[in-house]
């Protein structure tokens, strides 16, 4: 029974690595990318940017409406006695003379008038009228629409460095996934491996022909085992409950990792440090952009606003409407500052420093991009290396087994020998998953840090 046993170990476990190590990579990829266009489509964050993005538009429609003509309804109605009153002394004036008049005609064609007393309160009346007014020269309004599309172009950038961020995030979390998993599959081979020695041993032991140390030795060994299984199996739950947030799915969503073929996983490019296009870059300079436009405007404050506008109404006492009350009424405005306590001056040389920080915040995010490309470079270059050398790592922990297994079968090697050659395979193998998505990883870090990902529109 052992030597049956311990001849399939080797099988087994070449089986189970190459099963869990060289998998996940031809068929991986496309899944992958469906789920980070599902996280594209999907994402909370994603969407609450891309609701300020719409906000930003609807201030640039705004902006552009200022320059059409605009048209209010406007109506006053005023009714008062008392206060202030002037006399008109009308019968004083006209009186003798229509006195005079009456007898010369022999007649009462000219009756007496009395003196008049008027008080400034209008009475009942009403001024119901429809302005129309257009602006002519005011340069607020064309650099506030520059303003405002250069406010569009930030937010659409902020939503590209979002999306490229959550790509990274998904990748890095579905390879997190994937990588926790196998180490699940792995832990639970060894622990079937070292279940079985126990029998193994415990049968031995029974017939008399093994030592209780031995027994004891195997079965402290599938207890660390074991508890080595769950932590990795916790780790799996957790990083398949941080990838499902990503996608704003079901914490408890099936993760897709089926794979049909085996595919060994080709070696990167990593000759690509192009970060020229990164939107971070165009961010700093769309801002910097935004300070020119608020200096230029706050240069030109000193240029005249002109505004024309016509009203069409009527006005009249108590609510007559006739040809009479009716009027229109054309005039031209002109807004000059002349002296403001020299507000604009100090608001010039703020945006001139403005214009500064940002030009030097520009320089610096420039060189941080810089570096983070060719660190993500370097990176990539290592696990690559990395992983090459845990694949031949597992080779010779493979073939170490190979040999002690031969040697425990034939009395030569003890126990804790072979124990020992179990535990290096198992860690080799462990050590092949963690390099393999390492490498995935860290090429996923340099696609986000050359903006190379091809982001949908």
């Amino acid at each position: 029974m052992k030597s049956f046993f311990l001849e399939n170990i080797p099988r087994k476990l070449s089986a189970v690595a190459l099963l869990v190590l060289l998998t996940a990579v031809l068929y991986a990829q496309p899944v992958l990318e469906n789920y980070v266009q599902e996280g594209l489509k999907s994402n909370l964050v994603l969407q609450q940017k891309n609701l300020s993005l719409q906000q930003a538009q609807q201030s640039l429609r705004i902006a552009r409406s200022y320059f059409l003509p605009s048209v209010t309804l406007l109506t006053d109605y005023t009714s008062g006695e008392g206060g202030r009153s002037i006399s008109i002394p009308i019968g004083d004036l006209l009186n003798p003379v229509y006195t005079s008049l009456n007898q010369m005609t022999q007649s009462d064609a000219f009756p007496q008038v009395e003196n008049v007393k008027q008080n400034f309160f209008p009475h009942n009346f009403y001024d119901a009228r429809v302005r129309t007014s257009v602006p002519i020269i005011n340069t607020d309004l064309y650099l506030n629409r520059t303003i405002q599309s250069q406010q569009v172009m930030l937010k659409e950038y902020e939503v590209e460095i979002y999306k490229r961020d959550l790509v990274l995030d998904i990748k890095a979390a579905y390879f997190n996934y994937l990588s926790a998993v196998a180490a699940v599959k792995i832990y639970e081979s060894g622990l079937t491996l070292v279940n079985k020695n126990v029998e193994v041993n415990e049968s031995l032991l029974r017939n008399g022909r093994s030592l209780p140390a031995n027994y004891l030795r195997s079965k402290s060994e599938a207890e660390r085992v074991r508890s080595e299984l769950n932590s990795a199996q916790n780790k799996a739950v957790n990083a398949q409950k941080y990838f499902n947030f990503l996608l704003n799915k079901d914490l408890e969503s099936n993760i897709e990792t089926n794979v049909t073929n085996l595919a060994s996983v080709p070696t990167p490019d990593t000759t690509t440090t192009s970060f020229h296009k990164r939107e971070e870059l165009q961010l700093l300079q769309t801002a910097r952009e935004i300070n020119l436009s608020t200096l230029r405007m706050n240069k030109l404050n000193r240029m005249p606003k002109v505004n024309a506008f016509l009203d069409l109404g009527s006005q009249e006492s108590d609510w007559k409407f006739n040809s009479d009350s009716r009027y229109y009424l054309v005039g031209v405005q002109l807004a000059l500052p002349l002296f403001q306590g020299f507000r604009n001056n100090m608001t010039i040389r703020h945006t001139r420093l403005e214009v500064q920080k940002t030009e030097f915040n520009l320089q610096n995010t420039t060189r941080q991009v810089q570096l983070a490309a060719s660190v993500a470079r370097n990176d990539l270059h290592t696990t690559v290396q990395n992983y090459q050398a845990a694949q031949e790592q597992l080779k010779s922990a493979q073939s170490y087994f190979n040999l002690i297994d031969k040697g425990y079968q034939q009395g030569v090697n003890s126990l804790i020998e072979f124990l020992d050659a179990r535990n290096q395979l198992t860690s080799s193998q462990l050590q092949l998953n963690l390099r393999q998505f390492e490498m995935l990883t860290a090429e996923a870090k340099l696609e986000r840090e050359t903006a190379s990902y091809i982001l949908p529109q």
